[in-house]
């Protein structure tokens, strides 16, 4: 079943405020709590993340119904790729090197503010790059 675009864009927006202020104060906790929001985005879909249910109950409601939809996978797929991000950055900021998790944090910030500003998912890109790829190999 095909999801409302707005939802992930808008997941998209509260990841890019997070992460900017993850790296602004570095935060581990709030980007540890970004990392269980991409968790449970990239298990059950981006309906099941924190940001998918606050779009449902609070945003949709008063914007309308949508009029535009896409298929689940690729927006899952790209939950995927901000939590290995997020987990790199995690292990960075905890660990070390302090470099690492302002990389990590800064590329899954990069990645999130395109889709959000701009409806460029580039991990839905990669998933349908990887789609292509491996239909060619079989």
């Amino acid at each position: 079943m095909d999801i409302d675009v707005r939802g992930p864009r808008f997941g998209a927006a509260l990841t890019t405020v997070v992460l900017a202020v993850v790296l602004i104060t570095g935060n581990v906790w709030l980007l540890a709590w970004q990392t269980l929001a991409f968790a449970l985005g990239a298990a059950g879909g981006v309906g099941r993340s924190p940001y998918g249910w606050l779009f449902r109950a609070a945003v949709r409601p008063r914007i309308g119904p949508p009029t535009e939809f896409e298929p689940p996978e690729p927006p899952r797929f790209a939950q995927a790729v901000g939590l290995a991000f997020a987990v790199v950055g995690l292990v960075g900021f905890t660990v070390g090197p302090q470099w690492l998790g302002l990389a990590a944090t800064g590329a899954a910030l990069a990645a999130a503010f395109l889709n959000s500003a701009f409806g460029y998912c580039l991990g839905c890109e990669m998933y349908l790059v990887l789609r292509r790829v491996t239909a060619g190999a079989e």
